[in-house]
């Protein structure tokens, strides 16, 4: 069994229409070229707050989540200390041994130091390995998952900055020997760099909350499965965003947010094609495929960062179409019920994800309880038709009732 048909058939299970392939398809003037990289389980959306609200969430206002989305709001957190277990399904149409699964911790050192902790774990659920002639060579339960820690601290009044750290596992092939070459699991160190800005405003005689976060995650070495295969790179990716919140009156509060994301990776170059038989043309001094347009992406992981802003064949209009943007709104009442919904927009060229979200919230004491619900526009999605949640614990409330 070869090693590339392993990874595909794991992949694609897994992340079935989620994260489109390079087919070389052309849709009108414009070419189908999605990037792609290696454990693209860290850039699901793993809270069901902001995945109710499109995918949006760099500067929302902090919760125990920020984590994923910008660590740097931690600094900004009200309560003392909070702990979060998330829950995903995935592909339920299809499977029911596929999920996502996430758990967050941050306790405040004081009013201007937070620190956090998270898990993000992703089950592939039971797959039978076979070789070349279907023999069976065991059922296996190939699983990923990322350990994160952050320190995230205010500079200002009104600014934060964060920094964290990741530790990435990825064990797909369970050590499986292909065409001779023993596998192993992919590991790999990454940080995240982010700041968060808030300030208090009024606007229409109304008092709210105007804010703006950039992170940049995934910073970090490539991961490769074997030692004779080429190391590919882990998703980079640049998050930046405003947001809005409006007291409306005593009990009610509406916000309103704009997350652009871009994966900070290579993009996919167009390489000469034999005419006659459909294969890369190779140069005999290299025996690398020669590259029409585009750059060589076989690069560091700090040049491929630079590169991914001036590198698609396309040109300037196929880096604009490199960014994906998510739209969202939350309503709460009384700080106790929440009603969210989001819309999330990738351009047809680069994966063409297009879905509407919605969702909503309680609160109550020590609990709290988040929902979410996806529904797909332009294709089918491995989170459709399945409720994820989110529940949350509040530990200055737990503190309260002792007390009391």
């Amino acid at each position: 069994m070869k090693l590339r048909l392993v990874m595909i058939i794991i992949l694609n299970v897994a992340l079935l229409n989620c994260y489109a392939q390079n087919t070389g398809e052309w849709l009108g003037q414009d070419p189908i070229n999605t990037i792609t990289t290696a454990v693209p389980f860290l850039m699901i959306a793993p809270d069901a707050r902001s995945s109710a609200m499109g995918d949006a969430g760099v500067s929302s206002t902090p919760d125990v989540n920020s984590m994923h989305w910008n660590p740097a709001k931690y600094a900004f957190i009200e309560k003392d200390m909070g702990f979060s277990v998330s829950y995903s399904p995935w592909l339920r149409k299809l499977v029911n041994d596929i999920n996502l699964a996430y758990l967050g911790f941050y306790k405040r050192i004081d009013d201007r130091q937070t620190v956090a902790a998270t898990l993000l774990y992703f089950s592939l659920g039971d797959i039978t390995f076979t070789d070349e002639m279907g023999n069976s060579l065991g059922t296996y339960r190939p699983n990923e998952f990322s350990i994160d820690g952050t320190y995230s601290r205010k500079l200002s009044t009104n600014l934060s900055g964060a920094v964290a750290a990741r530790f990435i596992y990825s064990n797909l092939t369970q050590g499986q020997f292909v065409q001779g070459h023993e596998t192993h699991a992919g590991t790999s160190i990454a940080a995240d760099v982010s700041v968060y800005w808030q300030k208090e405003i009024t606007m229409a005689k109304l008092d709210g909350l105007f804010a703006w976060g950039i992170n940049i995650s995934n910073i970090g070495a490539k991961i490769s499965y074997s030692d004779n295969i080429i190391k590919d790179f882990i998703p980079t990716n640049l998050r930046i965003g405003p947001s809005l919140t409006l007291d409306l009156d005593e009990y009610n509060t509406i916000s309103f947010m704009v997350d652009v994301n871009k994966l900070l990776v290579p993009t996919p170059p167009v390489y000469k094609v034999n005419d006659s038989t459909g294969q890369q043309v190779v140069d005999p001094s290299t025996g690398k495929p020669i590259i029409l347009k585009g750059k060589n992406p076989e690069v560091s992981v700090v040049t491929g960062m630079i590169q991914s802003f001036y590198d698609a064949p396309g040109g300037f209009s196929e880096e604009m179409r490199e960014f994906s943007f998510a739209i969202g709104a939350e309503y709460w009442y009384d700080k106790q019920f929440a009603l969210r919904a989001g819309f999330f927009y990738e351009d047809k060229t680069k994966g063409n994800r297009k879905f509407f979200t919605v969702g909503a919230g309680l609160r109550y004491n020590v609990f709290g309880l988040d929902f979410s619900y996806l529904i797909p526009l332009e294709q089918h999605n491995p989170l459709e038709n399945t409720l994820r949640f989110s529940l949350l614990f509040n530990f200055d409330a737990f503190k309260g009732q002792n007390k009391e």
